[in-house]
């Protein structure tokens, strides 16, 4: 623990320093990996969406011997066609989410169900949910985040600047390419729950850039009064100077979310809980990497194309003045011996 706390004095001295913002293009060229992935993975497979976004009907019941296997032939026999998901929510209970169904054919799904396992028509969870509901809830989902970006884009402008705001909404639309590509990946429903995680995400990926960003503005204040640092200099001492809190707050915060996901999700089964947790838990981690890898080098690159940033950055590095050579004057080796250094004379006795 001492090591850490001395680290993170040495980092907000700047006698330690990680040349963060210097090496954009190795952070650029990582995040450009993983979100060409996130959009090939949508491109070929997308994302599961569940009932309540494109409309469905949903089947659970309990009962501690059904297999999903034996649950997807029930309903195949039941003269169902189209996609039929079968899933197994903890260790007793049953799910079977089908597409539109009229009201005879989900009459046959139901006493499919109940001949094959045993279980009364009262004991089955039935959801039906129609497709012009789900098309409104997407409709919705839609809105709502492109409200919250509209709405955080002018409060960083309005608060911080315009150029930090774009920067701000660069790593904000990153993370959810990741975030969404890699939902994609795993296959999980995205359900009403995840589309709170994705806001949640949000919310926590802008407050930590917000903090790195209040110390840039900190060091940046004065900054073209004086020829000490250049823009990009600066950003990075603020970033070196938040990153130890950035890592701790992230680590706690994953903390109870990895909890949620692998002990809530996968040994207790709870489905809706495996939803949100899954787009908290990599939300969380991959905000955490655009608040400091993305964020800070986008907003260098945008203020250090202005010209006040130019001329600073001309005086910085010494160009922008004439060089001046001055030559030493010769220096007598008697005088600068002293008089300590003369030969001692020998007295007469």
């Amino acid at each position: 623990m001492a090591s850490v706390k001395g680290i993170g004095g040495r980092l907000y001295s700047g006698e330690t320093s990680f040349n963060i913002v210097g090496n954009a293009k190795r952070w650029y060229i990582i995040s450009l990996i993983f979100t060409a992935i996130s959009i090939g993975t949508l491109a070929i497979s997308g994302l599961h969406l569940g009932i309540e976004f494109k409309g469905g009907s949903a089947y659970t019941f309990t009962s501690t011997t059904a297999t999903v296997e034996q649950a997807r032939s029930a309903v195949a026999g039941s003269g169902i066609s189209g996609e039929v998901i079968v899933q197994k929510v903890g260790n007793d209970k049953i799910r079977v989410q089908t597409g539109s169904l009229a009201p005879a054919q989900s009459d046959a799904v139901e006493a499919a169900l109940t001949s094959t396992f045993g279980v009364q028509v009262s004991d089955i969870d039935t959801q039906i949910i129609g497709p012009s509901w789900g098309k409104e809830i997407t409709k919705k989902a839609l809105y709502g985040l492109s409200a919250f970006l509209i709405v955080i884009l002018i409060f960083l402008a309005m608060t911080f600047e315009p150029k930090m705001a774009v920067a701000a909404i660069v790593a904000v639309v990153h993370d959810v390419l990741i975030t969404v590509g890699i939902y994609a990946l795993v296959g999980f429903d995205v359900t009403p729950a995840t589309v709170i995680g994705f806001l949640t995400i949000l919310g926590y990926s802008l407050y930590d850039t917000v903090v790195v960003f209040d110390k840039v503005r900190e060091n940046t204040r004065s900054i073209t009064s004086s020829s000490k640092q250049t823009f990009t200099q600066a950003t990075n001492l603020a970033v070196n100077q938040t990153l130890v809190r950035s890592i701790n707050t992230t680590v706690i915060a994953l903390l109870p979310v990895a909890a949620i996901l692998f002990i809530g999700g996968a040994l207790l089964g709870a489905g809706t809980l495996k939803d949100i947790a899954l787009a908290l838990f990599i939300g969380m981690f991959v905000g955490a990497y655009s608040s400091i890898f993305i964020a800070p080098p986008v907003l260098a690159y945008l203020r250090e194309r202005e010209p006040a940033m130019i001329a600073l950055a001309k005086r910085v590095n010494g160009r922008g003045a004439p060089a001046v050579i001055s030559t030493p004057a010769p220096v007598d080796l008697a005088q600068r011996r002293g008089p300590r250094n003369q030969p001692k004379r020998k007295g007469r006795k």
